[in-house]
């Protein structure tokens, strides 16, 4: 369930994508306190090495890091602490055996806002080992370079 029109993308997770394969996307809410929605809005997160974990029946993402509001004093939290994600009962009992018996990992995507709320695409994901990564660089490569020859030929002809 990628974003539709009329949605401001604020985080993206690039890394995620060369890191696993993604089987599997899900629209989340986050669990923000105020001051972290203003700095959201702001731009000032980082998903970097974040991941997510279902404990006791609840989806909550680690290492997702929202700067501290400029203005927002007293009101701050700890810029690292652990979000609880927003997902359906039905969704969670779905990763949850994804997760334990299939050994996939929950990977935050990217994160935006959609008519003013702060939405999170979850990725349930598989590890990619090196030989993927390579391959996947060398078919990069490759439609680079024929692309590149493609524009000389157009040039030239």
């Amino acid at each position: 369930m990628a974003p539709k029109g009329g949605v401001k993308i604020v985080a993206q997770n690039k890394k995620a994508r060369h890191d696993y394969f993604i089987e599997e996307t899900y629209e989340t809410g986050i669990e923000l306190v105020g001051t972290e929605v203003k700095s959201i809005r702001l731009g000032q997160v980082n998903l970097r090495d974040s991941y997510a974990q279902i404990v006791n029946g609840e989806v909550w993402v680690h290492h997702m890091h929202v700067s501290p509001y400029e203005k927002g004093n007293i009101f701050n939290r700890d810029p690292l602490r652990q979000r609880r994600l927003l997902l359906h009962k039905n969704e969670i009992r779905k990763l949850i055996g994804a997760v334990q018996q299939q050994s996939y990992a929950l990977i935050p995507l990217q994160l935006y806002l959609s008519h003013g709320l702060v939405k999170m695409e979850l990725g349930l994901a598989r590890g990619k080992k090196n030989y993927d990564k390579r391959q996947d660089i060398a078919k990069r490569d490759a439609k680079r370079d024929i692309e590149r020859a493609f524009r000389n030929a157009q040039k030239g002809g």
